[in-house]
C-alpha cells in the first residue's frame, strides 16, 4: 500500500483459507467503512452535526430514485445509483475537499487520482477495472446518467443548506453569486431542477441566509 497504509482488515486478518477473491472482496468492503466517518461541511437536518460521506452517499441515491424523472435526457436509474455510490469513495483516502475552498481544490485532482489508484486496486481485477470506470465516468460527466449524479450531488447540500437557513452558505467570503456558480452544473442535467435550486439560493439571499454582491 502506499506511504505503506494499513488496512482496516489487518486489525483482525480473516482466516488463512478464505478464498483469495472473496478476501480481497471483504478487504475492500471493511476498508470502505471509513467512509462514515469522513466529515462533510453540510449541516443534518435531524441532528446538531455535519454529515458524513456515507450519509451523503445514500442521500443522492434516494434522490436519483425519486427524482429521476426530471432529467432533460434519459438515464438508467440503477447505472446512475452505482455512479452517487461510488462517486466519493476516494474521500477515505484524499479527504473532503469543500466545495468553497478554493486553495483545497488547487491538488483536489490530484489527490484523488491516486486515492482511486491505492483503493480500488484492492478489489480482484475485474471489478476494480469497473469500480474505477465508474469513478471515471462520475468525474468525466460524459453520459447522461454522470451529469444527473452530478447535479444530485451538488443539489442534495442545497437542500440541506436551506433546511441550516445557511449552513456553508454562510462560509466566509462566499456570496449566494459564489453558490450560483457553484451549483449551476445542476442545469446541465435538469432544467427543471436548476430553477428550483435557484429559487432556494434566490431565497435564501433574500432572507440574509447567504451574503450578497459579486463573486469572492
Amino acid at each position: 500500500m502506499a506511504d505503506g497504509r494499513r488496512l482496516l482488515a489487518d486489525k483482525t486478518p480473516f482466516p488463512a483459507d478464505l478464498e483469495e477473491r472473496m478476501r480481497r472482496q471483504f478487504t475492500f468492503l471493511v476498508e470502505v467503512d471509513q467512509l462514515k466517518s469522513i466529515l462533510r461541511q453540510s449541516p443534518l437536518v435531524s441532528a446538531e452535526r455535519r454529515e458524513n460521506d456515507a450519509e451523503h452517499s445514500w442521500h443522492l441515491a434516494m434522490m436519483v430514485l425519486l427524482l429521476a424523472e426530471y432529467s432533460d435526457e434519459p438515464i438508467d436509474i440503477g447505472h446512475t445509483v452505482q455512479l452517487v455510490l461510488i462517486h466519493d469513495l476516494i474521500e477515505i483516502y484524499a479527504g473532503d475537499t469543500p466545495l468553497y475552498d478554493s486553495a483545497a481544490g488547487v491538488d483536489q485532482r490530484e489527490r484523488e487520482v491516486e486515492a482511486a489508484d491505492e483503493l480500488f486496486a484492492l478489489l480482484p481485477e475485474d471489478q476494480a477495472l469497473r469500480v474505477r470506470a465508474l469513478w471515471d465516468e462520475f468525474e468525466e460527466r460524459r453520459t447522461p446518467e454522470a451529469r444527473f449524479a452530478k447535479a444530485m450531488d451538488r443539489l442534495q447540500p442545497l437542500l440541506l443548506n436551506w433546511m441550516a437557513r445557511e449552513g456553508t452558505w454562510k462560509t466566509p467570503g462566499v456570496t449566494a453569486d459564489d453558490v450560483r456558480a457553484r451549483k449551476a452544473l445542476i442545469g446541465d442535467a435538469s432544467s427543471v431542477l436548476w430553477e428550483a435550486g435557484r429559487q432556494l439560493i434566490d431565497e435564501g439571499e433574500r432572507r440574509g441566509w447567504s451574503g450578497s454582491g459579486g463573486p469572492a
